[in-house]
This record gives C-alpha cells, sequence and structure tokens, in this order.
C-alpha cells in the first residue's frame, strides 16, 4: 500500500519535472526551428556581412598545444579581417611551436605561462587585458576594439562569419553566437555520426527555434562576439570546465542574454581516437549538469527579481539535459513505470512516461528533419541504443566523480571543408 502510494504521489511528480518538461521544451524549440525559414551559412556577397565602416575589430584565439591546427585556422580568419583589425593569439601554457606558426601566419601573439591556472577562461582574460593596455596599436593605448570575437584554434570560420557577427553584435549591443556544428571524418563511424547529430541539435537546431520563439541562447564555446564594453569587465579568469555556458548566463543576469546567429558558421572536428572523444564529452556533458545544478537557483532569482521573461526561457534551455542523458533517463522511467503497471497496477507513470517518450521522438524526428538528413539517414537514426550504451559509463561517472578540472581535447587532423 505504501508503494503503491509512493508511486502515485513522488513518481509522477519526478517524471513531470525531469522528463516532461524538458522533452517538451525541446520539442517546442525544435519545433520552431522546422519552421524556420531557411538560412544561407556564407553571406560574404551580402551588404549586411561587410563589417560597419569605422568598426575596429579584434579575432581572440586561446591556444594551448595546437601546432597541428591552429594554421589552418587562422587562414580561415585572415582574409574575413580589415587593415584596421587585429588576429591575436594567446599561447597558453604552449610547449610546442604554437606560438611561432601564429607568428609566421601574421597574428599578434602573446604568450602565458602558468601552469597553477590552466584553462581556456584564464587565456581569455589574459588576451582581453591585453587589449585593454594595448588596443589595437600599441603606440596608441586608446584604439580598443569595438567588437570582441572569440574562436578556438582548432576550427574553420566560414567566409562572412566574422562580418556577420560583427554586424549583430554592434547592432545589438548583446553578445552573438554562431552556428557552431561538428565535421565528421571522411569515413564516418555510427558513433561518429550520431555524435555530430547530437551536436547539430544542441548548437543549431536548438539556438535557431529559441531565436524564432524570441528568446537568448546559450553560448558553446567557439564563435562568439562580443561589444567591447560588454567584453572588458566580464568575469573571463576562471577553470571552468565549460567556461562560455557559464559567461553567457554571467552576462544575462546583468542584461546582455547570448543571441543566436545562424547566418555565421564555424566547423569543428569530431575528435578520432576513442579515448579523446570520451574525455571531451565528458567534459561537455558534466559541466551541462553541474551548470544545470548550480545556476538554476541564480536565473531563477534574477528573473523573479527583475521581471524578466528571457532569463525563464534560459532556465528552461538550461533544464534539457545531453540529449543522450534525457534519452537515457527516458528509458530507465519507462521500464520502471512498465514494471509498475504490471506488479502493483500503477499505470500512471507509464501513462506520463508514454507522453514524454511522444514529446522526445518527435522533438528528434523534426530536428533530424530540419538538420540531419543528409548527415545521418533514418536507417542510422534508428542505431541510437548502440550510441546510448557508449554513453552510460559517462553519466556513471558523473554521478561517482564529476569531472572539475579543464582538460584539452587532442587533435590529429585538420578539417577539410568545401563552401
Amino acid at each position: 500500500m505504501l508503494i503503491t502510494s509512493l508511486l502515485s504521489t513522488i513518481a509522477p511528480i519526478a517524471i513531470l519535472l525531469s522528463v516532461i518538461l524538458p522533452s517538451a521544451i525541446l520539442w517546442l524549440e525544435c519545433s520552431a526551428a522546422w519552421l524556420a525559414r531557411p538560412h544561407r551559412h556564407t553571406l560574404s556577397e551580402s551588404p549586411e556581412a561587410r563589417t560597419p565602416q569605422g568598426l575596429r575589430v579584434a579575432v581572440l584565439v586561446p591556444a594551448h598545444n595546437e601546432e597541428a591546427v591552429i594554421a589552418e585556422t587562422l587562414h580561415s580568419i585572415q582574409p574575413q579581417l580589415a587593415p584596421q583589425d587585429i588576429l591575436l593569439v594567446v599561447a597558453d601554457n604552449c610547449t610546442d611551436a604554437t606560438a611561432t606558426i601564429a607568428q609566421g601566419e601574421g597574428a599578434t601573439v602573446i604568450e602565458r605561462k602558468n601552469p597553477d591556472q590552466r584553462g581556456k577562461g584564464y587565456a581569455l582574460d589574459y588576451g582581453v587585458k591585453y587589449l585593454a593596455q594595448q588596443g589595437h596599436h600599441p603606440e596608441d593605448r586608446t584604439d580598443q576594439p569595438d567588437i570582441v570575437i572569440l574562436m578556438d584554434a582548432d576550427c574553420y570560420v566560414h567566409p562572412g562569419c566574422i562580418q556577420q557577427l560583427t554586424h549583430r553584435a554592434a547592432a545589438s549591443q548583446r553578445p552573438i553566437q554562431c552556428c557552431y556544428v561538428m565535421a565528421t571524418p571522411a569515413e564516418p563511424s555510427i558513433k561518429d555520426r550520431l555524435s555530430a547529430f547530437a551536436f547539430l541539435v544542441k548548437n543549431w537546431v536548438r539556438p535557431l527555434g529559441l531565436s524564432q520563439l524570441g528568446a537568448p541562447c546559450l553560448l558553446t564555446g567557439t564563435g562568439m562576439a562580443f561589444p567591447w564594453q560588454i567584453l572588458k569587465d566580464a568575469p573571463l579568469a576562471s577553470g571552468n570546465i565549460v567556461e562560455d555556458m557559464q559567461l553567457g548566463l554571467d552576462l544575462a543576469i546583468v542584461g546582455y542574454a547570448p543571441l543566436f546567429c545562424p547566418t555565421a558558421r564555424v566547423t569543428g572536428l569530431l575528435p578520432q581516437g576513442a579515448d579523446t572523444a570520451t574525455q571531451q564529452r565528458t567534459r561537455w556533458e558534466h559541466g551541462h549538469l553541474q551548470t544545470f545544478l548550480s545556476q538554476t537557483p541564480r536565473l531563477l532569482k534574477a528573473a523573479l527579481q527583475q521581471g524578466r521573461p528571457d532569463l525563464l526561457a534560459l532556465v528552461g534551455e538550461l533544464s534539457i539535459p545531453p540529449l543522450s542523458f534525457l534519452v537515457l533517463l527516458w528509458v530507465a522511467y519507462a521500464l520502471l513505470s512498465a514494471i509498475a503497471g504490471m506488479t502493483i497496477g500503477a499505470y500512471l507513470p507509464l501513462l506520463l512516461t508514454a507522453v514524454a517518450g511522444i514529446l522526445l521522438g518527435m522533438a528528434i524526428l523534426l530536428a533530424w528533419a530540419k538538420a540531419a538528413r543528409d548527415l545521418l539517414p533514418f536507417s542510422t537514426l534508428l542505431m541510437v541504443p548502440v550510441y546510448l550504451l557508449w554513453k552510460i559509463p559517462v553519466y556513471f561517472k558523473f554521478f561517482r566523480k564529476p569531472q572539475a578540472s579543464w582538460n584539452k581535447t587532442q587533435r590529429d587532423r585538420t578539417i577539410e571543408i568545401q563552401d
């Protein structure tokens, strides 16, 4: 009798909050994205894509031992810069030829040595302080940038991206996030395709849906533009394993919630080695879950105190866990609910789980139809259970010993992109 009572009260609440609510928000975002008109990703021919006259742009590239890939990244950035712009590379705790290669590519390079403070956040803070002191020209300390764009050292910046980000940041005076997606290897495995699909959902489909709904987005790591007056005093120096997400939330609370720019595109590359891929996904997904637990109360408090629906929208976005975790959670609830229904006749949890499954399944199908039909044949989409088996240890590790320190994702090849 006690078990039946608990299942009738606690289980429905747990299912509602942890599965139905995030699945419903995900479905809403994917539906809005599916209805959005197609966007061209490279708009270098458009007048809107050109840097507004008189604006000075600094592209800041933090780099830690990136000698294998940084030259290609800088090659994709350089043609998009005007003579008054600066390309600044922070060679952070490097033990390889990153600094030398970047200098050879025409970038301004500053080196940082502090093995006790490792992480992208510290490198960004060092670069911003340099810009604050030096501006674009060492002889003129007042010549500071109007817009700062943060780019990772291991990605391809598509033509027109810098101009699009600059235009949007200048016009809105808010942080702007580009469309950051992942390229698969030349002969991708099923796991590669499903990983790239999960990335597309997180970094393209969901932000596009939020944009269509008039809501802000989260920052996703690279291709981020900031008006100088917003970035110069932002809290950057930390070893947070998802420093970009945290930065976006910090700025949103003080009135500068990030916006999504679907026409500006940056492409990264999925790591090739199994250990490296697991390490990368562990950092991203543990960081998301930790940020949700630590920042949701803060966001809710600020939303209520300031009367800001946009912060509530970010709470909803943050409440959606990594897609594979959400599917695994639904599977667990579905199994337990089915057992409860067959053994003690408690069918409400099973009904609620079915509703969550419908919402989640529709969201995934809408996202696939919008963004991934070329990447992921429908037959491969049915292999999701195999992909989930790979992810289970990542989540068990979160509950046992969540990752707390930043680490670098190793890259062993460059990105081949055809625009």
